[in-house]
């Protein structure tokens, strides 16, 4: 998706008759929303600068010209893109990362990425200029398939067009040597240096050419975290942090280390929506401590996404007691002495509970037992993802626990997109749909994502099935309204969920593989739950809404009752009703919201849905099609 796109004379014409920040403004607003009063400022100033760039005669006047692209399957967006081809025929693409900034600091961190400058209305750590630069390179020539296929030249550099570079500037430090090679930065004093960079890279234009190919070519799937593990743990890169990402993979493995050399408490709370690569970072934490020869285990409640891991890691040569050890359970920590490991990593934080082990029985508070264990703890947690009775996992009680234990607290959020094709639109229609959060102007954004409700949930499952031939990456998911029937766990023609209506029949993931069933070959022909696909994402997810989320009188409406029985999440909800009815009312709302929300933001590329209400259903495809 881009904002604005064109050749080098449409764009200096359109700065030239102050066109330019109107033509850009009316496209953002349409993709991502409003905007504010600075950021039109930013655009007004920096494409008067590019204009003055570009002002030569030696950069082709049909090169092309993108501003604001947005970078598939993320949320992250390029400033400014110059295409054309060099001297070798080559194509090329010039990117360029944009700065209103006039000052920073470095901050020592151990990869040398994070600098803290005045944006926003305050002082924040984000990532230096050359690394962002450089990092939508690499990730554009990893996943875009015209990149790869074409032959092109990324050529990456940020332009801090107010920056006055001082003598041993800190932005300059030598920590961010490597990234600067990769991605040259120029400064206010810099103009002539800009305009040689971009002439000694495009020699030739394309009348836009290439950045058509670029905004058409298909993105191939990232490579998911199962996959990709056992390479992760043998050392290699398998991922590119971006942005937020990194600076919070850098201020945990910071904090980490001062916690071990010094042996003061640390506790960090890394907080993202769904799809903001909370998993990806965790993992690639745990992975660096490991190098690095810190103690350190991946944590979660959930027993889905440690046994996918683990499943995955099985012929990649590692001892099954290694495996094992790696991924630890949420409630192995109540009688683990205080310090006694490194760093615990706690994905999904959100379902933490109070007690621990089978019965419930032991320990006192898994957040205060996981903090009280670990030197620095890493928290990733998303509120909005709360969706038992005993989940307990908030921001407030980790930071009360913190200070109750001595712990020095920080608290990090994670803002850029991966999944469900990298759509803050979607999420943000889907937080309004639910009614789980209103989102400021996005009435104004639309989406591209592959959303469908289906009136037949035998289509449905038809079109899911044939997506899955792909690559096996595609799954069906309900609402937990049908009971688990343990006398059909191995038997996929024994079905658990019945529409009959539509003569649909379909059996739970079967009781042997569940934990597996995300990754399990013949697992199309089964229906996952909340409980074996939270922590996990697909390619597609289909979604099947139960009894318990109906629509009357222009309202959406939760019913508690219409859960199965033998749903666990639940449990404890009469004895609720019973001591405090409108809280409990609550909690039950909240529950079955996030649960789908969860279940709906699953799908990198694409969510089908089929509505048990037709009420429901066919609110939700009036919705949609206003969006779509």
């Amino acid at each position: 998706m881009i904002v604005y796109d064109g050749v080098k004379t449409d764009f200096m014409n359109d700065v030239r008759d102050n066109l330019i920040c109107n033509k850009i403004y009316e496209q953002y607003k349409k993709y991502f929303g409003r905007t504010n009063e600075a950021q039109m400022k930013s655009w007004q100033n920096s494409m008067q600068y590019m204009r003055n760039i570009l002002d030569s005669n030696d950069i082709p006047d049909d090169c092309g010209v993108a501003i604001e692209y947005n970078i598939p399957t993320t949320s992250k967006r390029i400033d400014f893109i110059l295409t054309g081809s060099n001297n070798n025929n080559t194509k090329t693409v010039v990117i360029i990362e944009l700065k209103q900034w006039s000052d920073c600091s470095s901050v020592d961190t151990e990869d040398g990425v994070v600098v803290e400058t005045y944006v926003g209305g305050g002082m924040r750590r984000t990532a230096h200029p050359s690394y962002q630069a450089m990092s939508y390179a690499v990730y554009i020539d990893h996943y875009n398939e015209a990149a790869q296929n074409g032959k092109m030249d990324l050529v990456p550099c940020a332009f801090l067009h107010n920056y006055h570079f001082k003598e041993d500037d800190p932005i300059r430090a030598e920590q961010y040597r490597d990234y600067i090679e990769a991605a040259p930065m120029f400064g206010a004093e810099d103009f002539p240096k800009l305009r040689d960079f971009i002439t000694k890279h495009i020699k030739k234009g394309d009348n836009g050419k290439t950045i058509y190919e670029i905004e058409h070519g298909r993105f191939r799937p990232s490579k998911s975290l199962q996959d990709c593990l056992g390479p992760m743990l043998k050392g290699n890169q398998e991922f590119v942090l971006i942005d937020d990402q990194k600076v919070a993979f850098e201020t945990a493995m910071s904090m980490t280390k001062n916690a071990v050399a010094f042996g003061k408490k640390k506790v960090l709370v890394i907080e993202g929506g769904p799809g903001t690569g909370k998993s990806v970072l965790a993992i690639n934490l745990f992975v660096e401590l490991t190098k690095c020869n810190i103690a350190s285990f991946y944590v979660t409640r959930n027993g889905t996404p440690r046994a996918v891991f683990k499943k995955k890691l099985q012929g990649e040569d590692f001892k099954k007691e290694y495996i094992d050890s790696c991924f630890q359970n949420s409630g192995n920590f109540y009688d683990v002495e205080t310090n006694a490991i490194d760093s615990l990593i706690v994905d999904e934080a959100h379902r933490l509970t109070e007690k621990s082990g089978f019965m419930s029985n032991l320990g006192e508070n898994q957040i205060k037992e996981i903090i009280n264990a670990a030197k620095c703890a890493v928290f990733l947690i998303d509120e909005d993802q709360r969706v038992t009775v005993k989940d307990i996992g908030t921001i407030d009680s980790i930071k009360r626990y913190a200070e109750e234990l001595g712990a020095d607290y920080e608290k990090i959020e994670l803002e850029s997109q991966f999944r469900c094709n990298g759509s803050d639109g979607y999420l943000a229609w889907l937080n309004s749909l639910l009614d789980i959060k209103k989102t400021a102007n996005y009435d104004d954004m639309d989406f591209e994502y592959d959303f469908r409700v289906f009136d037949d949930p035998n289509k449905m499952r038809e079109a899911i099935i044939e997506k899955n031939k792909i690559n096996n990456k595609s799954r069906i998911v309900a609402g937990y309204c049908w009971n688990w029937d343990r006398d059909g766990k191995n038997d996929t023609n024994f079905y658990d969920i019945m529409i009959p209506e539509y003569q649909f029949g379909m059996s739970w993931n079967l009781g042997d593989s569940s934990q597996t069933w995300a990754v399990n070959k013949d697992s199309i022909n089964e229906a996952g739950c909340i409980h074996t696909c939270q922590g996990l994402e697909f390619d597609y997810i289909g979604v099947i809404i139960g009894d318990d989320l109906i629509y009357r009188d222009g309202k959406i409406i939760t019913d508690v009752s219409k859960r199965a029985s033998t749903d666990q999440s639940i449990k404890g909800m009469k004895g609720l009703m019973a001591k405090d009815p409108e809280g409990a009312k609550e909690l039950a709302d909240r529950i079955i919201k996030n649960t789908y929300k969860v279940l709906m933001t699953r799908g990198m590329k694409g969510c089908y849905v089929f509505c048990t209400d037709k009420e429901l259903g066919e609110y939700i495809k009036k919705m949609s099609k206003k969006k779509n």
